[in-house]
């Protein structure tokens, strides 16, 4: 449905600003070049409004987050806001300690976003339903997901993206879930933060930040199963290495025969 997106990001090639954390940086750089997107990974605060105003769009990321970096964030996010240049926000470990809880609120109290994406965990916390955390993964989904991920859209007027066995993705009013994905993803750390450089590296040439990441999450997922039946995976190590050439090697057909995808 989104297949022609892949091409349109491989022409325009757009600049992903992303102030990330140090554990899964190089990863993020990698995954959004073999998307076809450009990297940028800037964080210090007396460069990130200029970096941002020259990117396409803008990844936060609280993983290993310090105040100086989250101050950092909402500077680059503010001037992201001027240019209506849009703005992912990966709330890592969200509710697991309150400093995270903070900045995330802080980070959607003082800049626009365009897509929160997290696990059904952090999820639901940003959405008020609470949720068990056991480090930065849910120790138990929440009752009803779909649910949750819409009040958080409808409060923020942003795409709530939530990753999963089936990934939902919302904006308050359309509704996506997509079945693609492998357990093998879970096997290596900083998918997530690479999901969220591939959803900026769509809202990056896609005004509709529902279609963008909606395209992002079966692409992604669809990667991780190609990589997966390769005969040379023979454990994690093996799979990143082939998961980053099916992201690299993704065609529109391929998409078409192989996203698992509905909409409501």
């Amino acid at each position: 449905m989104f297949e022609e997106l892949l091409t349109r990001l491989r022409e325009k090639k757009p600049l992903v600003h992303h102030i990330t954390n140090m554990v899964t940086v190089n990863d993020c750089a990698n995954v959004t070049l073999a998307i076809g997107a450009l990297p940028v990974m800037a964080h210090a605060p007396e460069e990130v409004e200029e970096m941002a105003k020259a990117a396409q769009a803008l990844v936060l990321n609280i993983g290993t987050l310090t105040r100086e970096q989250v101050d950092a964030m909402i500077l680059a996010g503010k001037a992201a806001n001027s240019l209506g240049i849009p703005v992912i926000l990966d709330p890592v470990g969200a509710g697991a300690t309150g400093l995270r809880s903070h900045s995330a609120g802080r980070i959607l109290d003082e800049v626009k976003i365009s897509v929160v994406k997290g696990n059904s965990a952090e999820i639901g916390i940003l959405a008020g339903r609470g949720g068990k955390i056991r480090g930065v993964e849910s120790a138990e989904a929440a009752a009803n997901m779909a649910e949750a991920a819409l009040e958080l859209a409808v409060k923020y007027g942003a795409v709530a993206a939530v990753s999963g066995a089936t990934d939902i993705i919302t904006d308050g009013k359309r509704i996506a879930f997509v079945d693609n994905g492998h357990p093998m993803m879970g096997t290596i750390t900083g998918t997530g933060c690479m999901l969220s450089s591939v959803v900026a590296s769509f809202c990056g040439v896609e005004q509709d930040s529902f279609k963008a990441a909606v395209a992002a999450f079966v692409c992604f997922g669809l990667a991780g199963e190609l990589a997966a039946s390769c005969p040379e995976v023979k454990g994690p190590a093996s799979f990143k290495t082939a998961f980053f050439d099916e992201i690299y090697n993704l065609t529109e057909e391929k998409l078409r025969l192989g996203e698992k995808l509905r909409i409501e």
